[in-house]
């Protein structure tokens, strides 16, 4: 069952996020931008912000990021 936009804040969504999933927040001058590992987790956290809180993605985070790979 989602829950009325108007009792969550950003902040309680981001922390729902991660710990939902395994990904991380950083921070740009002040605003939230969502890191994710992979494009298939973008989409779930995308769901799961719209149908739990009834927010766009957009509206959380400023920006979201591909985790770069780190090759050896």
């Amino acid at each position: 069952m989602a829950v009325s936009r108007s009792y969550v804040t950003q902040d309680y969504i981001i922390q729902q996020v991660t710990e939902k999933y395994s990904c991380r927040v950083l921070w740009s001058e002040g605003r939230p931008c969502l890191e994710y590992e992979h494009e298939q987790q973008l989409t779930e956290i995308d769901h799961y912000v719209c149908s739990e809180f009834n927010w766009e993605l957009e509206d959380v985070f400023f920006t979201t990021l591909e985790k770069l790979r780190i090759e050896p």
